[in-house]
């Protein structure tokens, strides 16, 4: 038993490590086409490695049994629950950038490191190609690992503690993602897909939610091509984002009591 949760951990080091063993070999065969030292992919590059370390995930956790692959959940035709995971996640983006905009702002070393990264990832999404990486592909390969191997390692582990072991897994889905700016947005999301998964006992629900989410982030950042651009530019005043937020909750909370009453419990 003492053993799940250090397999949960190792699930994560897993992730990453394909991941950098990705980027890596990317950036390799880069240098030998482009026949001179690059220090970062670019678009293209950025767009292959994202495709092909997402398929890479998906295939060796399900291929391997870590994340148990059924079409138990799909065949009891969960057709409302995932209506309401759609107007789940369509009701919490605005509040969710609301909370992310109220964080203190970062010290300049690492506020550069989050403009790298926020520019690496418009490049991605202005390729044509962009949207199934960043929307289809790298939500399925997440909710496998952290969902679907993760959070069922833990589960196993402590069955009593569910919301401790949400929580956790939470944590480890906001770590991992390394960017400090992005911190609250994926635990918090973490915590909700979490919970979607214990009452389940399926991936399909976390799926649908976070492909809304990123899909909503792409269509923002393609039409502003600004990735940081915030709630007051887009919307023109603090009141109006304010009444933006608050109309946001009277869709995501409704959703949310909706889908405590659809979901059905896992055995």
């Amino acid at each position: 038993m003492k053993t799940k949760p250090l397999i949960a951990v190792g699930y994560l080091f897993i992730f990453l490590a394909i991941q950098t063993v990705v980027q890596v070999a990317a950036l390799a065969i880069e240098w030998l086409i482009q026949g001179n030292e690059i220090t970062e992919l670019d678009a293209i590059g950025l767009l292959v490695s994202t495709i092909v370390f997402s398929l890479i995930t998906i295939g060796l956790f399900t291929w391997l049994k870590w994340t148990p692959v059924s079409r138990e959940y799909i065949v009891s035709r969960p057709w409302i629950v995932l209506f309401w995971c759609i107007i789940a996640a369509l009701g919490a983006v605005i509040p969710s950038s609301f909370l992310q905009e109220l964080l203190p702002e970062w010290p300049e070393s690492i506020q550069q490191q989050i403009d790298h990264l926020s520019e690496m990832m418009l490049q991605l999404m202005n390729v044509p190609g962009g949207y199934a990486a960043l929307c289809i592909l790298a939500p399925i390969a997440e909710e496998v690992v952290f969902r679907g191997a993760i959070l069922r390692k833990l589960m196993e582990w402590k069955p009593q503690h569910r919301w401790l072991m949400i929580t956790l897994s939470a944590l480890l889905f906001a770590l991992a993602h390394m960017n400090p700016a992005q911190f609250l947005h994926p635990f918090l999301i973490g915590l909700l897909l979490g919970w979607m998964y214990v009452r389940t006992g399926s991936i399909l629900p976390g799926i649908v939610y976070h492909c809304v989410n990123n899909s909503v982030a792409y269509l923002t950042t393609r039409l502003y091509q600004d990735p940081d651009v915030t709630l007051t530019q887009i919307l023109g005043s603090t009141s109006r984002v304010l009444m933006a937020v608050a109309f946001s909750l009277l869709i995501f909370v409704p959703a949310i009591y909706q889908l405590h009453l659809w979901m059905r419990k896992k055995n």
